[in-house]
């Protein structure tokens, strides 16, 4: 049975690398720098300037990032409505089936196995969301980002032991180059701040087959994580603004806070694609 995954796993893999990484021109990413930030402030703020040029025809990119049920899925909800905004959700689709195989959950039932088998997979996969640029829309807006998956996932599976020392530098090692040869550029983060809490109840709720087996302690590792790249800025860099909201309220609080918020978030273009939907009829 492991035989015949890791050969289904490495021919589709050898196929999307060929999809990801097609002959073309090198871009250099920019070091990222720092900003200081504090933690107590839970209402939505802005921290950094946004640097962007208003003559590019790229669209912006702005990624939603946060805890596992921070409440991502609502957040894109809302901003599909906008005429200008093309989203590009999390390819858990695929994660769930690689050639037949759920390797999403088999990291969770035995995540010292399949841990590098999942990361190198979502590092592919989320390659992929970031070199797509959507046709005449002006914001592209990700769920979370090639990013958070180094810097938040890989880091804590590394940290709780689940992969090895050997397994953590081959993936860095991949980051690394995927850096230097693509523009992984973001222009602003919007993190979803929330207390474990609050999603490990949202997560029993939800009753997702996957995530049965999280434990609070697996939340609390990944909050902590998220608070030291988006919040405090301690260990890992971003070079763009980080727009931070107390998502721990209800769905319909949500909703209002992200109208309100949707001028700094799309760049002053609020412009809705179907005004009944605006309207709630």
């Amino acid at each position: 049975m492991c035989a015949q995954l890791s050969k289904g796993f490495v021919s589709t893999l050898l196929v999307n690398v060929r999809k990801a990484f097609p002959q073309m021109r090198s871009v250099t990413v920019s070091t990222m720098g720092k900003t200081k930030c504090k933690i107590q402030k839970l209402s939505p703020t802005l921290y950094g300037t946004a640097l962007h040029s208003t003559t590019s025809d790229k669209p912006l990119t702005v990624c939603v990032e946060g805890n596992i049920a921070s409440g991502k899925t609502t957040f894109l909800e809302h901003f599909k409505k906008y005429s200008n905004v093309e989203v590009y959700e999390e390819p858990v689709k695929k994660w769930r089936n690689v050639e037949g195989h759920n390797v999403l959950a088999k990291m969770y039932e035995d995540p010292n196995r399949w841990s590098l088998t999942l990361q190198t997979y979502i590092q592919l996969t989320m390659l992929d969301r970031h070199v797509q640029v959507p046709e005449d829309r002006q914001v592209k807006l990700m769920e979370r980002s090639i990013h958070s998956a180094r810097y938040c996932f890989v880091e804590n599976l590394y940290k709780s032991g689940k992969m090895t020392d050997m397994e953590y530098v081959v993936l860095i090692e991949w980051f690394h180059w995927i850096r230097q040869h693509h523009d992984l550029n973001v222009d602003l983060i919007v993190y979803l701040q929330t207390r474990p809490e609050t999603v490990y109840e949202r997560i029993r709720k939800r009753c997702r087959q996957e995530e049965t087996t999280i434990p609070i302690e697996y939340l609390c590792s990944l909050h902590d994580l998220h608070e030291d790249w988006l919040v405090e800025r301690s260990k890992f860099p971003t070079d763009c603004p980080v727009l931070v909201i107390d998502a721990n309220l209800e769905t319909e609080e949500m909703i209002k806070i992200y109208e309100e918020k949707s001028p700094e978030i799309l760049f002053q273009q609020p412009e809705p694609l179907q005004l009944e939907s605006a309207l709630g009829s």
